[in-house]
């Protein structure tokens, strides 16, 4: 039998940003450890390293050692699993950045719009805000190098830089003539962790996590803490698009749900005594306020570890979609040449005993699953053809792969004209020159017919526009109202910030408006038992 083909490098490049959040790191060091466990007798080495050699010396062009090794460790890790992945020196320092919760630079958010490099927000607080640069800044010079070719990564890479230093920036504004020239003063800029806090209703609070860095645990802390001197007495905790990060954070987050001592999840690896159980430490237990987890196809490795034991020790309501289901345990070894090696050495299991890993056999469906939402109707139950589990309390939950939710909720979906104007960056572009114009946004703004018309001449005359002019696609889109709060969110956010605008976008969120309709459900769960959940077969 043939064996499988390799993956592709595209495809391999996929699933990198999944296999880069979703490491779990465990700690380590690799050269000695790994040297001695090798064994340097090994014909298969000997032959590898003639490999090399060959391929140093008659190969056509000059390719280097590195280049070879470093795509040998690859090509070898493919055939593994597809989270087991090698990170070259800089790939993996940008792993560990991003998992300390913090980096030094200007302190915004920017992105390629029409090849120009474009401020999409300044971080509060930043270096950045308290110069007044603003959304839609367009990013034209660096130290007086035009960075327009460059791509953002290499853009990052130049605003970025020891705490204290300065960088020199040239910005262009629509609606004013010369362009700005700033001295920025590089400082530490924490890449939060909690995206939103805030009452959602009342005595309802809503906290959005959208990783699991070093500062995850602290800043839910804080957020909820807040949301409790404001009144919240119900919570709906949002996981969705949360693609995982650190094991030590997802007990932590898992804390604050769940009894001391309550199982939070179980690794098991080839070796019969491998097993490892995690519990709930007790330093983050809170009040057992009624709880309702969102999650969705994006949520993934510690979001489900979390997800799973609110659900398995009848902690909270699960509802959304069912997870991504990466429940493979990386872990990370640092290389001698400082590059990284994550390698798979368990699987996550819930406390019912359900595998969190869903089959990656076949790679594209794993990296980009079809969607199976075909009912008709918004509100589904959990689906009952899949493997029945029992948590705490004797209800029943699926296995299969990933966290099926207790309700399952389909995301609503965009018209395609609406599609393409998101995906084009047609309302953020209109939203910065609407700016530019009139100085008054207020927050509370509503879209008015002569807000809407200059929206459509402007769209029109994009050259990404649509082919289907603005006012036909606006008389056929069956959901208007979703236009006008896509026009107030991009231009409420360009003045007033990213939560100003994430609370308009939320006012057409399916799933978070079943969410809130759930919180009777919940008040069960919060006192159906006492005692922590057993691990299955134990």
């Amino acid at each position: 039998m043939t064996p499988n083909p390799p993956r592709s490098r595209a495809l391999k490049l996929f699933a990198a940003p999944l296999v880069l959040a979703a490491t779990t790191l465990l700690g380590g060091t690799l050269g000695p450890r790994l040297l001695a466990a090798s064994d340097a007798t090994n014909p298969m080495l000997k032959e590898y390293s003639d490999l090399l050699a060959t391929a140093r010396a008659w190969y056509a062009d000059d390719l280097g050692t590195e280049k070879l090794v470093y795509s040998s460790i690859s090509g070898m890790l493919d055939t593994l699993d597809p989270h087991s992945n090698f990170l070259a020196p800089e790939e993996y320092g940008v792993m560990q950045e991003k998992q300390r919760g913090s980096f030094y630079g200007l302190g915004i958010i920017i992105s390629k719009r029409n090849g120009r490099v474009t401020v999409i927000t300044p971080v509060e607080g930043s270096p950045a805000q308290r110069l007044g640069i603003r959304a839609g800044d367009i990013i034209d010079l660096v130290e007086g190098e035009p960075i327009g070719d460059l791509p953002i990564d290499a853009v990052v890479k130049k605003l970025k830089g020891p705490k204290g230093t300065t960088v020199k920036i040239t910005i262009v504004r629509p609606g004013l003539g010369e362009p700005l020239q700033m001295t920025v003063t590089r400082a530490e800029i924490p890449t939060n962790s909690v995206s939103f806090a805030f009452m959602i209703e009342p005595e309802v609070g809503y906290i959005r996590l959208k990783d699991f860095t070093h500062t995850s645990a602290p800043e839910l802390a804080e957020a909820w803490a807040k949301l409790e001197k404001q009144g919240m007495k119900k919570l709906v905790f949002d996981l969705r698009a949360n693609p995982g990060g650190l094991l030590d954070q997802a007990i932590a987050v898992s804390d604050f749900f769940l009894r001391k001592g309550a199982k939070v999840v179980v690794t098991r690896g080839r070796q019969a005594n491998s097993e490892q159980i995690f519990a709930a430490p007790g330093r983050n237990t809170k009040a057992r306020l009624p709880v309702v987890v969102l999650i969705n196809k994006g949520s993934a490795s510690a979001a489900e570890i979390v997800a799973g034991a609110v659900q398995d020790q009848d902690r909270g309501i699960v509802a959304g979609q069912t997870s991504w289901g990466k429940g493979l345990v990386q872990s990370v070894y640092t290389l001698s040449d400082g590059a990284g090696l994550a390698l798979t050495t368990a699987k996550y299991y819930t406390p019912s005993g359900r595998c969190i890993q869903r089959d990656y056999k076949e790679f594209i469906e794993y990296v980009a699953p079809v969607d199976d939402e075909d009912a008709e109707d918004d509100v589904q139950t959990a689906p009952g053809t899949l493997e029945v589990f029992r948590t705490a309390g004797g209800r029943v939950v699926h296995g299969g792969g990933g966290i099926t939710p207790d309700v399952v909720v389909k995301a609503g979906k965009l018209s395609r004209w609406m599609a393409t104007l998101y995906a084009r960056g047609v309302f953020f572009e209109w939203a910065v020159q609407y700016r530019a114009k009139n100085a008054e946004v207020p927050q509370d703004l509503k879209v008015t017919d002569a807000i809407r018309e200059d929206f459509f001449t402007f769209a029109d005359g994009q050259p990404n526009a649509p082919e289907m002019p603005s006012r036909t696609a606006y008389a056929d889109e069956k959901d208007k109202v979703s236009v006008d709060r896509a026009l107030a969110e991009e231009l409420v956010g360009a003045v007033h910030g990213p939560e100003a605008a994430y609370r308009i976008s939320i006012e057409g969120d399916l799933q978070l408006k079943k969410a809130l309709s759930l919180f009777p459900e919940a008040e069960k769960l919060a006192g159906i038992r006492s005692e922590p959940a057993a691990i299955a077969g134990k």
